[in-house]
């Protein structure tokens, strides 16, 4: 196992290679505790599934045939959709560990240059910002979508239809999996169990697993692996002994030829039984989206050999039993069990059911996240439930919005079919957007042969086309629920960017650099006061106009000035030399200050903590400066450290920026809608600023209006 050498074994490289192997160990057995976690939680809707692919069948007198052509095609589903291009080619295509339609798009726009957030980390020595990825020769697309402004924004509706759709599955998911199992209950009790009683349980145990999402996912599925485990053990053992005891041959419907039969056979009616086999390959977007919160190989461990061969098995089961009992598809997952083993599986799927609601809660979250880092979502509390993996989050606002809307699907729309019909819908178009950024991807960043791209094109595209036509049947069936929901999110999403950009915009055609700084403060009628002042805005673009809007209107800026920005990175911690960067900018008394932090520091300290740090950091900065330039007097120096020392004393101030936007007579009528919009949102989300525990009175907001 340690692979020591003979080498090794005299001196410190026997220390360094086990060491190194120890190390490597650790990483397996954490991959492998990693999958076993994964299991509770992408299963998704896929451990669901098997109670929704006969109900939806429109065949009124199924046959053998019909049955053999039905599983043939959920088996090639499976295979291609589930193995082929998420585990195998969209797990590949994560953008910094994280996954997911927005991941994507971030992914395509750092790589295409187009003008997305990029992971930055401000270097002590040179102060630039670098990104992390190798220059590269562009391609024709690239460069199309450089030009075109039409490209950008078509692929930015697309990405954000995506996930706006997947946010709204998130509230049918949860919904679909528990009315599902506990509906179970009815089979055996049907004069017992109505279906009211059915809706509140349901109710009542979502509320409880929304509850427990403040756990964090690790612990959530770590209890949840468990079910997970004993699930993917029972359903392909009832599986195997129907296959055994009803149709000993169901394999040989692994042939593509019956799938050919079976449309042939059935036309319009076996196109219209997709919306229901759909279901059966609905949880690899969720299996993608929870890329941030498990790394690649527990989530392909997890689903090649543990999922995939659970749901194969089990649908082959399931259609074994109704070959030979072709009256019981209404019901068929519940009546292939035997009733020796009825309530202990009952009891199985029920709390799978909770497992997979899970998949959709956790995916949520990863988008949200995702839109909030990139600035096209509001800013929503976003909890780092992991010190270790900085996709793992979670969101209280988000949760209890989640969970309010899952209720209310089940109490409105309590039949589980009309929740079926809304879930397969949102799922396949998400499949449809998925392969097309996909498609992008291999394009653009990772220059796939052109024949490979067709050959996934051809595949892809002809089977979710496929059923995407088939779902959209189903819209007045309760399909509309998450197009509703999706729409409402979109406009938020929409709002909230377009606001954004106008704001940006304005601050990049009205920002302030040092020689205009420099200008203001020579005024004779603008005075120097007394103290340290922290002015809080993103200096990487230069300086906001806020800046002159303040010196104007107040005539006075503080002897010491420091502005700041706080700056977030995609890494757990920050090293202590590195999170705090200063630099003299060349006017008296003028400096700035980036204070990086990542994912798992804490920024919650008390605000003298940080002014001391701060202080202490510029002071070396300006004692090393004069040391390596010969120019610098060391006397001048100390008289500087000095001044900052006694400004330090006369009194601290922290300024942050408010802005609006005034509707000025020039206003467009698109504005007039759009802005007042983002306003309202802007104005009731959390601040951009983590809170760096500084007292009360030493905090000033600056208000400043900005023309539309």
């Amino acid at each position: 196992m340690w692979g020591v050498t003979r080498r090794d074994v005299t001196g410190v490289g026997f220390i360094e290679s086990a060491a190194t192997q120890f190390e490597a160990g650790k990483s397996r057995w954490r991959t492998l505790l990693l999958a076993y976690q994964t299991l509770g939680v992408v299963f998704g809707s896929l451990v669901t599934s098997p109670l929704y692919v006969y109900p939806s069948m429109p065949l009124t007198n199924p046959t053998e045939d019909d049955y053999l052509g039905v599983y043939s095609i959920m088996f090639w589903t499976l295979t291609l959709i589930g193995v082929v291009k998420y585990t195998c080619v969209a797990l590949n295509a994560d953008d910094q560990g994280e996954g997911g339609t927005f991941a994507l798009y971030s992914l395509l726009c750092r790589n295409m240059n187009i003008g997305i957030l990029k992971s930055k980390r401000v270097d002590s020595n040179s102060n630039i910002l670098r990104n992390t990825q190798p220059a590269e020769k562009e391609t024709r697309l690239a460069k199309f979508f450089e030009r075109s402004i039409v490209a950008r924004r078509a692929l930015l509706f697309i990405a954000m239809l995506g996930v706006c759709m997947l946010i709204g599955d998130g509230t049918i998911t949860p919904a679909i999996s528990v009315l599902s199992a506990i509906d179970g209950l009815r089979t055996p009790f049907r004069s017992v169990v109505s279906k009211s009683l059915v809706e509140a349980l349901s109710a009542i145990v979502l509320i409880v697993l929304f509850l427990l999402q403040k756990l964090g996912t690790s612990k959530v599925s770590f209890l949840f692996s468990p079910i997970m485990g004993a699930w993917t053990l029972s359903t392909p053992l009832i599986g195997t002994y129907s296959i055994i005891k009803h149709y000993p041959g169901i394999f040989k419907a692994l042939s593509p030829v019956y799938i050919v039969r079976y449309f042939t056979r059935n036309g319009k009616n076996g196109w219209l039984s997709l919306g229901g086999t759909v279901l059966c390959i609905t949880g690899s977007e969720a299996l993608f989206a929870n890329l941030g919160h498990f790394n690649r190989a527990s989530i392909q461990i997890a689903f090649l050999f543990t999922i995939y061969p659970s749901l194969i098995l089990t649908y082959a089961g399931q259609t074994a039993y109704l070959i030979k009992h072709p009256s019981d598809h209404s019901d068929g997952f519940y009546k292939f069990i035997p009733s020796s083993v009825y309530w202990p599986i009952f009891v199985i799927s029920t709390l799978a059911a909770i497992v997979a609601s899970q998949s959709l809660i956790s995916a949520t979250f990863s988008v949200i996240k995702q839109s909030v880092v990139l600035d096209y979502f509001p800013r929503v509390k976003v909890v780092h439930t992991s010190s270790s993996n900085e996709g793992e989050v979670y969101s209280p606002e988000i949760n209890y919005i989640l969970m309010v809307l899952c209720v209310a699907v089940i109490l409105i729309f309590g039949d589980g079919k009309d929740v079926g019909n809304a879930y397969g819908v949102v799922v396949s178009l998400v499949m449809v957007i998925t392969t097309v950024l996909l498609t992008l991807v291999m394009i653009t960043i990772w220059r796939t042969p052109a024949v490979l791209i067709a050959l996934y094109i051809t595949v892809f595209f002809m089977m979710e086309g496929v059923y995407v036509s088939a779902v959209l049947t189903k819209i007045q069936e309760g399909g509309w629920i998450p197009f509703v929901i999706s729409i409402i999110l979109a406009f938020i999403m929409f709002g909230w960017f377009y606001g954004r950009q106008r704001k940006i915009e304005y601050e990049l055609t009205s920002k302030i650099d040092l020689e205009r700084l420099g200008v203001l403060l020579s005024d004779p009628c603008v005075k120097r006061v007394p103290g340290l002042c922290f002015f809080y805005m993103n200096i990487h673009n230069g300086l906001k106009p806020i800046l002159g809007h303040y010196i104007k209107n107040m005539r006075s800026l503080h002897e010491v000035t420091i502005f700041t920005t706080l700056q977030y990175l995609l890494v757990p911690k920050v090293a202590s030399h590195e999170r705090i960067i200063v630099k003299k900018l060349g006017l008296k008394g003028v400096y700035s200050c980036v204070i990086q932090y990542g994912y798992a520091d804490s920024l919650n300290q008390e605000g003298e903590e940080i002014v001391g740090q701060v202080m202490s950091c510029l002071q070396a900065h300006l004692r090393s400066v004069s040391s390596f330039e010969l120019s610098c007097d060391p006397l001048e120096v100390e008289q500087e450290n000095s001044e900052i020392e006694e400004a330090k004393h006369q009194g601290v101030v922290h300024i942050r920026g408010k802005t609006q936007f005034y509707m000025g007579p020039n206003c467009g009528w698109f504005d007039k809608i759009l802005l007042p919009f983002y306003e309202v949102l802007h104005s009731n989300c959390r601040s951009a600023l983590p809170t760096l525990g500084i007292p009360s009175q030493e905090q000033i907001e600056v208000g400043m209006l900005y023309e539309a």
